[in-house]
């Protein structure tokens, strides 16, 4: 029997460190604010659960969970097909691919409070593109004094920015297509949309997951954005559950429900995550059992 070198250990003990000063130490403190009732940073007084229960009791919070919850959703909804449609129309190969790339890549480099503070501009009335555009189209339009309005406009707001990250990684999973699929499809005389349904749609499903994971989390944990575009509001109409957090633990200074509902917005991504990427892979297994029945 080959001897196995318990040495190579050695090598991702730095990973570990890493992870245990960036996850799992910061995640034992919240853990210990969530049982506790901080008065002063001397006095401490164990609460066990009470603060979990105050949450979950909480309706600002329910509110804020079901906001988001559909804002995240629609995100999904918009920006997967959107970036599908995109990747398949950028060219395959060549200089204008590569132009392609650049320029669909651009706004990802965007920091996200300049992103909120583009889209502000943007939408207002007097100097904005969009809102002055719709103002001349007769369109009432207001995101500071409109619900509706500023719900849209951090959706579009999103879609735009994180659209090409969907775009570029359903682009990746198109490349790495054979050629000789598509030649056997030409053979067949299979349509476009037979193309997609049964060549490429199968083969990006990889990359799809990966898209979808990414941007559930990504759009579940939504701040900067919308907070430096209506700060919330009009109302607490774009008051996600990351600025609700916020005013709990850095407006309120509540740190122990603060702490018990970071726990409990983490369990939710958590569980929201696991669920997406066991129904895609349901999906994906039932794809390749209908071609094989085919």
């Amino acid at each position: 029997m080959k001897p196995v070198n318990q040495k190579a250990w050695w090598l991702v003990l730095p990973v570990f460190i890493c992870v245990a000063f960036s996850a799992v130490l910061p995640l034992m403190t919240v853990v210990n604010y969530s049982v506790q009732d901080i008065i002063s940073p001397e006095r401490r007084v164990f609460v066990g659960t009470e603060w979990f229960s105050a949450v979950m009791r909480d309706g600002d919070l329910h509110a804020a969970l079901l906001r988001q919850i559909t804002f995240s959703l629609a995100v999904l909804a918009v920006e997967i097909p959107l970036g599908i449609a995109l990747a398949l129309s950028m060219p395959a190969s060549g200089w204008k691919s590569s132009a392609v790339l650049v320029v669909v890549a651009l706004s990802l480099l965007i920091p996200w409070n300049v992103v909120g503070t583009i889209w502000q501009i943007f939408g207002r009335a007097d100097i904005g593109l969009l809102g002055a555009s719709l103002k001349g189209l007769g369109i009432d339009y207001s995101y500071t004094g409109n619900a509706r309005d500023a719900w849209l406009t951090v959706l579009v707001m999103d879609v735009w920015h994180w659209t090409p990250l969907v775009a570029l990684l359903c682009f990746a999973g198109l490349r790495s297509i054979p050629d000789a699929y598509y030649q056997a499809a030409r053979i067949d005389g299979a349509s476009k949309f037979a193309v997609f349904r049964y060549i490429q749609l199968p083969k990006m499903r990889g990359v799809l997951m990966i898209a979808v994971l990414l941007r559930f989390m990504d759009s579940f944990m939504i701040y900067t954005e919308p907070f430096v575009l209506t700060g919330g509001g009009p109302g607490n109409a774009t008051t996600f559950l990351s600025q609700y957090l916020t005013q709990k633990a850095v407006g309120q200074f509540d740190l122990g429900p603060a702490a018990a509902f970071s726990l409990i917005y983490f369990l939710i991504i958590l569980l929201l995550c696991f669920v997406l990427y066991n129904w895609m892979q349901r999906v994906g297994t039932g794809d390749k059992a209908e071609a094989g029945h085919g």
